[in-house]
C-alpha cells in the first residue's frame, strides 16, 4: 500500500523559513508526481508545489513562486517542501499526495507534473500543521 508521512510543521514568525518532509513508502519513485497542498478550515485543499520524482521537473503556485521550493530524494523516499519569507497567508494544515498517473504529463520527451489539482492525487498523508505569526 501506498503511504505518506509529513512533518517538519510548526511555528514561525513571519519572514522565517520551515522545512517540510514527505516519506514515502509503497510507490515507485521514478514514475510519480508527489505535491503538497494545503488547506484552511472551510476550504479545499489548494495545490502549492508538485514535482515530477523521475525527471525532477516541478510546479508551483504563483501565491509562493520564489519562496517554495520542492525537492526530491528518490534513495529515501522523500519529497521536501522548503519554505522561506513565511507570511501569515501561508498557515494552513500542509499535506503531501502522491499519483502515479492523473498528474503526469510529457512535452517534448519530457515528464512534468500538471499543476497540483487536488482530484488527481489519490493518495495522501494526514498533514502537518504551518502557522505562521506577524
Amino acid at each position: 500500500q501506498v503511504q505518506l508521512a509529513e512533518s517538519g510543521g510548526g511555528s514561525v514568525q513571519a519572514g522565517g523559513s520551515l522545512r517540510l518532509s514527505c516519506a514515502g513508502s509503497g510507490y515507485d519513485t521514478a514514475y510519480g508526481c508527489v505535491a503538497w497542498f494545503r488547506q484552511t478550515p472551510g476550504q479545499k485543499r489548494e495545490g502549492v508545489a508538485a514535482i515530477e520524482t523521475g525527471g525532477g521537473n516541478t510546479v508551483y503556485a504563483d501565491s509562493v513562486k520564489g519562496r517554495f521550493n520542492i525537492s526530491r530524494d528518490n534513495a529515501k523516499n522523500t519529497v521536501y517542501l522548503q519554505m522561506n519569507d513565511l507570511i501569515p497567508d501561508d498557515s494552513a494544515m500542509y499535506y503531501c499526495a502522491a499519483d502515479f498517473v492523473l498528474p503526469r504529463r510529457a512535452y517534448d520527451g519530457t515528464w512534468y507534473c500538471a499543476h497540483p489539482s487536488e482530484s488527481d492525487y489519490n493518495y495522501w498523508g494526514q498533514g502537518t500543521q504551518v502557522t505562521v505569526s506577524s
